[in-house]
């Protein structure tokens, strides 16, 4: 059996979360540029200085410890331990003045997720998962719910515009399949599903610094999180992603997104 994550490393991955959220919590709903990047997404300040303080961190506490950021690309991404990082999953939202984004840390250890965070730095809400530990919320547990079919879970993903053609028309398969659908929360989606109050999360064209964080997160939290055909996550994943807090409901949605 794989050893637990360390205290040392969970403690550095507060100290982390905590150093970008103070980056991030100057710079909501104040003026700043948006830039558009070359995929098109949005790119802030923000998204720049909390990702520097999070390099800067890191280097300073974990030398030998490679680096993966959206913002300022790989470094030492051989390395046997290395950090994955999104400083503001939800670029949108933070934009927008809504706090519905998350910063998202990652610890590989071998190429498989150890450490994960999802630290919401506005609301002041962090989970984080870790292997051989309970995810945790605030440092108190949290669990998925019990869901015994589709048609009475929550499915929930972060925009419509992001399905097209052969996606698209599975996603409404799965979504017709569902109680409800809801929209626009990226990485939260996952938070609550860890926390029990959604069911599903569908989502395509994710990055491995849009999902390593969630894989820990859920899974500690009772959940399951692979991709459409239930395959695990890894670094050479297309982008589909598919999480939920019931392996009967998982199972039930790879059907439905295959075409059964």
């Amino acid at each position: 059996m794989a050893a637990a994550c360390p205290p040392d490393l969970i403690a550095l991955a507060h100290r982390l979360a905590d150093a970008s959220g103070a980056v991030i919590r100057r710079h909501f709903r104040t003026p700043f540029d948006i830039v558009e990047k070359a995929d098109q997404t949005p790119v802030t300040i923000a998204d720049r200085e909390a990702e520097e303080a999070l390099r800067a961190l890191i280097k300073q506490a974990r030398p030998d410890h490679g680096i993966v950021g959206e913002e300022f690309g790989n470094e030492r991404e051989d390395a046997r331990h290395v950090w994955v990082l999104d400083p503001i999953d939800g670029t949108g939202s933070f934009a927008t003045g809504k706090p519905v984004f998350g910063t998202l840390i990652a610890l590989l250890e071998d190429d498989v997720p150890i450490l994960g965070v999802i630290d919401q730095p506005i609301t002041g809400e962090r989970w984080i998962g870790a292997r051989g530990h309970a995810t945790t919320l605030n440092n108190k547990p949290v669990r998925t719910r019990p869901c015994p079919s589709l048609k009475a879970a929550w499915l929930d993903s972060t925009s419509p515009s992001l399905f097209a053609k052969a996606d698209g028309e599975a996603f409404q398969r799965l979504a017709a399949a569902t109680l409800r659908t809801r929209w626009g929360s990226d990485c939260y989606a996952y938070a609550v599903l860890a926390t029990g109050f959604v069911d599903v999360v569908a989502e395509v064209g994710l990055k491995l610094y849009d999902f390593a964080a969630l894989i820990p997160v859920v899974e500690g939290a009772g959940g399951v999180i692979t991709d459409w055909t239930g395959r695990p996550l890894t670094r050479r994943s297309g982008g589909h992603v598919l999480a939920a807090g019931d392996a009967r409901v998982h199972a039930e949605a790879c059907r439905v997104l295959a075409g059964g």
